[in-house]
């Protein structure tokens, strides 16, 4: 399997985890919700659905986090290589190596480490548009672009 494709791949993996999640959360609450009935401690089972309330409300801001981590990925060509950093593009530098999708954290792919970022990132929105061998200063470091594709 290519590089790319696993490192996409494995994106995929985090958002569907994600999701189930999410629904696991989202589907115990409602029964909680359900199950909650008008007792004697009227306070008590207000501040109860109060809560309940909050945690889907919650759940429902992940909901939209990940679907628009799905849709990022819609975009993403695992295939196309590029030596002009763009969203899909895996970045050696002289300091880590990053594949520009989602926030994902760090991944392993081919027995090398690789950091899945967003490109809204801080070092996303360094690393995009630029090309193999420039650099860029980040966190007062300059560091070089080694290879991209």
């Amino acid at each position: 399997m290519n590089l790319k494709k696993e490192l996409f791949t494995q994106c995929e993996t985090f958002v569907n985890k994600r999701l189930q999640n999410v629904e696991e959360i989202i589907s115990s609450n409602q029964k909680a919700l359900q199950s909650e009935t008008k007792s004697s401690a009227g306070d008590k089972h207000e501040t109860g659905r109060a809560m309940l309330q909050l945690e889907m409300e919650k759940a429902s801001q992940q909901l939209a986090g990940i679907s628009q981590m799905r849709e990022i990925l819609n975009r993403i060509d695992p295939f196309k290589t590029s030596k002009t950093a763009h969203l899909g593009s895996i970045v050696i530098t002289s300091k880590a190596s990053y594949f520009l999708a989602i926030s994902a954290g760090k991944l392993t792919a081919s027995s090398k480490d690789f950091f899945a970022i967003s490109i809204s990132s801080p070092i996303g929105k360094l690393l995009l548009g630029k090309q193999e061998k420039s650099e860029f200063l980040f966190n007062g470091e300059t560091i070089k672009i080694e290879n991209i594709f």
